[in-house]
């Protein structure tokens, strides 16, 4: 089928099955080659080809509302709704969003890019359909490990204990959530999945309603059907959320799932339809992935597949993590905890090595948190690594039982700063605004490996407070550093010092070389400092810097609001001190989803901005 005359998902209604299993391998092709060009969410994708048909076939968008959750497996949701042709786009700045986008089309009913939003959201959803007296669907496609967060717990909860109804899909692709009773619960779970047995059911209570001896062996009857549903059917997690349970269906076969998917449209009370499906399916090295390589993927040949990187350059997550593994093969006492991201925060090798002592503990950021707290005030000493954008759901954990208790624990801040086309969901740009602001923390930030090594001896040696340590997406020049190397906390790095330049940059991470070459390449009278410690800051330097007369650029790609040029101007304000300062960073605002450098020019905090600013206080200089 030519895909690019897709215009909405009207026209699978006029499909047959095998139809449908045609638009299924050229969808599932489509995206192989495409994704493979552009990069994106690859395997998920490739596992809810049929489901996404079939939810379209039986269920009428946009006036039923699909929500993905997490929205990284809307590709075929995007093809289905006439946006084929932006593809070439996928990701990229002003381009189509990797994840479902209200302003993108009316068939997006919700976005996100963090897990286990769907069901709340829709819940929502579903009760304010019901205020408007609306009859339209709410399906809210949920992930195996999506399910199990617990915002999705809270809501099930809820969603058991209220009349509006919303049918949620869950879309298992790895492991089983209910409990396996045996042949008898496969029996009834294929009678609830047939149109049959429904139309059956309704005659059969229409027939025995008719006379008085009816009704009363139709009670007798329902009192028998109660106990066995109670104690059978029900018998898995969400019979005890008081919610209806049809499955589990083979989420590629059509035949089953628009079965399951009609009778849990003519239901009129919550349902969960348990799908099973393979992700990765039809890509063979997906299929085969049981780290989560082909999960979110850079652009490769599909044909020769993933190739690792050789050489010296690695991850910064691969140099944290290596440096980690060196300290636990001398100190039996650290311990690793990551919730879901083995691979993304190259923990692998450790889980291997030291099964014991490394904790994946799910799509849970705020357990993690605590769980960490609980094994440092137990002795121990915890690592916690988590994406930027993904800490932000574990503040009150970091706040109250983290650092409220002054817990030692080293939190490895991944994906920190601008991490591209994922976009304003997953950029980490908050971290250092709504951390600054919490007692007892040291906030890290290393410019090189070095210091990143060097920052994750100084937690786990001195170990007497909690430790934050920030690193971003990308890859750096690898080193050797001995575990006895560390840094004294609060301490800056004088990267060039003339007594004789007035003009001072302040930055911190990578940027300290980018800035140092643009400085060096211009022949420009600057100083220029490696603010490698967010908090505690240099007291020391500040007074020194105030004394020596200088002004300042304060040079961030972070959140302009808490950031490092907020915490420096109030340390000068509440000294009573006048400091001519200048700072670069993001306004209060989300920033969209492109490559780095196309979001740095968009948001006027690229290399060259930071140029034209300092030649322009250079000549200001001179000419005072």
């Amino acid at each position: 089928m030519n895909l690019e005359k897709i215009k909405n998902p009207d026209f699978l209604k006029q499909l047959n099955v095998d139809e449908m299993e045609a638009l299924a391998a050229d969808i599932r092709e489509f995206i192989i080659q495409n994704v493979s060009h552009t990069g994106g969410h690859f395997s998920s994708n490739l596992g809810v080809v049929e489901l996404t048909i079939a939810l379209h076939y039986v269920f009428n968008s946009p006036i039923d509302k699909i929500i993905f959750d997490v929205g990284h497996q809307s590709y075929v949701h995007k093809i289905l709704t006439g946006r084929v042709n932006d593809f070439a786009t996928l990701r990229q700045f002003n381009g189509l969003s990797g994840f479902q986008k209200r302003n993108e089309s009316e068939h997006d009913a919700w976005e996100a890019g963090h897990s286990s939003t769907a069901l709340s959201g829709g819940i929502g959803m579903a009760v304010a359909r019901d205020l408007n007296h609306e009859t339209n669907e709410i399906i809210c496609v949920v992930g195996d490990a999506a399910i199990m967060s617990g915002e999705s717990f809270e809501a099930l909860n809820y969603l058991g204990s209220i009349d509006s109804k919303v049918i949620v899909i869950l879309n298992d692709n790895d492991m089983s959530i209910s409990k396996n009773v045996g042949g008898l619960s496969n029996f009834f779970s294929e009678i609830r999945i047939s149109t049959q047995y429904k139309n059956a059911k309704n005659n059969y209570i229409s027939f025995l309603n008719k006379s008085k001896t009816g009704r009363k062996i139709y009670h007798m009857t329902k009192k028998i059907k109660d106990h066995i549903k109670e104690n059978v059917i029900d018998d898995n997690i969400f019979g005890e959320f008081g919610l209806d349970y049809i499955g589990p269906v083979n989420g590629h076969d059509f035949h089953d799932l628009i079965n399951a998917l009609i009778l849990a449209r003519e239901m009129d009370h919550s349902v969960v339809v348990h799908v099973h499906t393979k992700k990765g399916k039809g890509y063979v090295l997906a299929e085969n992935d049981r780290y989560g390589v082909y999960h979110g993927v850079p652009p490769f040949d599909y044909k020769e597949g993933i190739l690792k990187s050789k050489g010296n350059i690695k991850s910064w997550s691969a140099i944290i993590s290596s440096q980690v593994e060196k300290l636990m093969d001398e100190d039996e006492d650290i311990v690793v905890i990551t919730p879901a991201m083995i691979s993304g925060s190259c923990l692998g090798d450790i889980f291997k090595k030291y099964p014991n002592r490394s904790f994946d503990v799910g799509i849970a950021e705020e357990h993690a948190m605590t769980f960490a707290a609980g094994l440092s005030n137990g002795g121990k000493k915890p690592y916690i690594t988590v994406y930027s954008s993904f800490l932000q759901r574990a503040y009150d954990q970091i706040n109250h039982d983290i650092a409220r208790m002054d817990l030692p624990c080293l939190i490895g801040v991944d994906r920190s700063g601008l991490v591209g086309s994922d976009g304003e969901t997953h950029h980490g740009v908050f971290d250092i605004s709504f951390l600054s602001s919490i007692p007892h923390l040291t906030i890290m930030t290393p410019k090189d490996a070095y210091e990143a090594k060097a920052m994750v001896n100084t937690a786990m040696k001195q170990f007497d407070h909690p430790y934050i340590l920030r690193f971003p997406k990308g890859s750096v020049e690898d080193c050797q550093v001995d575990t006895s190397e560390t840094l004294q906390i609060g301490t800056w790095e004088k990267i060039i010092d003339n007594p004789d330049h007035h003009l001072t940059i302040i930055t911190y991470d990578a940027k300290v070389y980018k800035v140092k070459a643009m400085i060096e390449n211009n022949q420009l009278p600057v100083n220029l400092i490696n603010a490698r410690f967010i908090k505690p800051l240099d007291f020391a330097m500040l007074d020194e810097l105030y004394e020596n007369h200088q002004s300042l650029i304060i040079y961030e790609t972070d959140l302009m609001t808490g950031s490092l040029g907020s915490l420096i101007c109030q340390y000068y304000a509440l000294k009573h001190r006048y400091m001519p300062i200048d700072c670069m960073g993001i306004d209060d605002h989300y920033t969209p989803q492109g490559d780095i450098e196309t979001l740095l020019k968009h948001e006027h905090i690229a290399i060259d901005d930071l140029l034209t600013l300092t030649k322009e206080k250079c000549r200001e200089e001179r000419k005072s």
